[in-house]
């Protein structure tokens, strides 16, 4: 059975809260349970079965979504992200370049996936913020990807949904602008929350999916299983934990399989909501940076 987490603020304070989103979708604030932050859940199992059973004894206050703001699940994670791990990715990298198609048809078919590091988790948004389109690409679109959440000893503790924005004219141009395409103000955005407790399995059978609204109009949606990713989590922890520590944690975005058309590119005031069906939904609006 899953659990729910989120990281929340409430209206006139500067500091975050950690809480147990109930069926109802309502919060329970663990503070009274002695929580303050998601990375203790996350480092130690004893501590996360303890908090859940206590949530589940009793009766505790409870706060409305609608009466928090809700925050990226991430503190002190880097965020890095797989690439090209869904057939439809290899695919349409491949259309967006020429001359690099041959690399990323190589990477989808070898032993080493492709793996580079997103974000800071400073500059991570969430949900209902802004997600960013670099004012220097003409060509931008939303990646919806479900994110790994992983703590300092490399296991995997929860999931969440990440959007991978990204310019693709400026990847296309060259494979070396990768980092410029990827990485820059509000390109990173996570939530609603942490999912925990389902396994590999269940997780695959969930559906991903995204739909662009325009002036009140739905211009784009698609969606697939995360069971089309083609290699399994263990692998891509496998290859991002190889001579590397994250002391903190770290989230890993798993890649994407549902890719606009080449001829639609994003545009700013865009709705961008992203549903995995095991976790929730993920709602931005798109502003020029």
């Amino acid at each position: 059975m899953s659990t729910i987490f989120c990281r929340y603020r409430v209206a006139g304070e500067s500091e975050s809260r950690v809480g147990l989103v109930t069926e109802g979708r309502s919060v329970i604030d663990l503070r009274e349970a002695g929580v303050r932050t998601l990375t203790e859940l996350l480092e130690d199992e004893m501590e996360l079965v303890r908090v859940t059973e206590w949530a589940q004894q009793g009766s505790h206050p409870e706060l409305t979504l609608a009466d928090v703001t809700l925050l990226p699940p991430v503190e002190r994670q880097e965020v890095w992200a797989a690439g090209v791990t869904y057939l439809r990715s290899k695919k349409a990298r491949m259309e967006e370049s020429d001359h690099n198609a041959s690399a990323y048809d190589r990477v989808y078919d070898a032993p080493r996936p492709e793996l580079f590091f997103k974000s800071m988790p400073e500059k991570v948004v969430g949900p209902n913020d802004f997600v960013g389109i670099r004012r220097d690409a003409g060509w931008n679109v939303p990646e919806p990807e479900l994110a790994l959440i992983i703590n300092s000893q490399g296991q995997l503790r929860g999931y969440t949904i990440g959007n991978d924005m990204s310019s693709r004219d400026i990847e296309g141009e060259n494979t070396l602008y990768l980092p410029q395409a990827k990485i820059y103000d509000r390109s990173c955005a996570l939530g609603p929350w942490m999912v925990v407790g389902a396994t590999e399995e269940e997780a695959r059978e969930w559906e991903i999916g995204v739909s662009i609204e325009r002036g009140g109009e739905e211009v784009f949606c698609g969606s697939t299983k995360v069971g089309q990713i083609k290699r399994t989590f263990d692998e891509l922890m496998g290859y991002l934990l190889r001579s590397q520590t994250f002391p903190h944690g770290v989230i890993l975005f798993t890649g994407t399989g549902v890719v606009p058309e080449d001829s639609f590119t994003l545009q700013q005031h865009d709705i961008v909501r992203m549903k995995i069906s095991g976790i929730g939904v993920l709602e931005n609006q798109v502003t020029v940076v």
